[in-house]
């Protein structure tokens, strides 16, 4: 079984003021996290503005992190794109520089069939040795990939171990979790939906709160997992505000100016992100508040 631990941190990528990826503060990041309840990174994903970054600068983010927090906690190289190609060689590549396994993201804007879907995944995965978790996370990429064809991936390819699920769709979860055996890992791919998928099977969660609130969301999982369920809602309902305001605009704008907010320097953003208005990220200042962080 392979285990990647229970809070895993979706971590930004952070820039320098010229747009150059700030290598040091990306080290200095993942060290902090690991301190404070993240068990494992997931390097150059969604939150860590993937589809901005040259092939290069994700292979130097995966070795700097590697070295950063190696041994510490498990990293979790993004290598998935629309291309299988691409794919294949950025996940060959990420082996190389000692990351624990990848995740792949399903192919976005393309919209393959359930059978392409498929294809990429096996295709993908049996080209390493890596362990590797499925990112599903259709209102980014455009289609679903449907509960059969996880289970397809899960026994046909070995390395295939995990879910990050972001569809948002609880009776999915439940059947992925009633078809495999329980050391296929689930996690939720939305902090605000973790406690509920943790309640129909999940093992954890891919977080961006965990940036700011780590420690907090480790204690809320093991709490369920201890079956200490009822202490476990009263921290989801104490971080639900602060789940809800991260995402008052496109990730990772929210988290990103909360971090620069908090004195954790990770600089701006890359287009066609862009910085957002005091108004429109007036509830993150005010959670973070409520929550004693400013």
């Amino acid at each position: 079984m392979s285990d990647f631990g229970v809070v895993l941190t979706a971590m930004v990528t952070p820039f320098k003021e010229d747009g150059k990826v700030n290598y040091e503060a990306a080290a200095n990041l993942a060290q902090r996290l690991v301190a404070n309840g993240s068990d494992g990174l997931v390097v150059a994903g969604t939150t860590g503005e993937a589809p901005t970054l040259t092939e290069e600068e994700k292979i130097r983010l995966f070795s700097v992190i590697t070295e950063a927090v190696g041994g510490k906690a498990m990293v979790i190289a993004g290598t998935g794109s629309y291309s299988t190609a691409d794919s294949v060689r950025l996940t060959v590549a990420a082996e190389k520089t000692g990351v624990d396994g990848v995740m792949l993201v399903s192919p976005y804007y393309n919209k393959p069939t359930q059978e392409g879907l498929y294809q990429h995944f096996k295709t993908v995965a049996t080209a390493t040795k890596l362990p590797v978790i499925i990112y599903n996370i259709p209102g980014r990429t455009g289609v679903n990939i449907e509960a059969k064809t996880l289970v397809r991936l899960a026994k046909d390819v070995p390395n295939i171990v995990a879910v990050k699920e972001a569809s948002g769709d609880l009776d999915q979860v439940a059947k992925i979790r009633r078809e495999l055996p329980a050391s296929f890992l689930i996690y939720s791919g939305e902090d605000h939906l973790t406690l509920p998928i943790l309640s129909v099977g999940g093992h954890g969660v891919i977080s961006v709160a965990s940036h700011l609130v780590g420690m907090e969301i480790k204690e809320m999982c093991t709490l369920f997992h201890q079956g200490e369920v009822a202490k476990a809602r009263e921290i989801h309902l104490k971080l639900w505000p602060l789940f809800k305001a991260l995402f008052v605009r496109t990730n990772p704008i929210p988290v990103k100016t909360a971090l620069n907010l908090l004195g954790f320097n990770v600089g701006g953003f890359r287009l066609p992100l862009c910085e957002a208005g005091e108004d429109e990220l007036a509830p993150v200042k005010t959670e973070l508040k409520a929550l004693g962080l400013i």
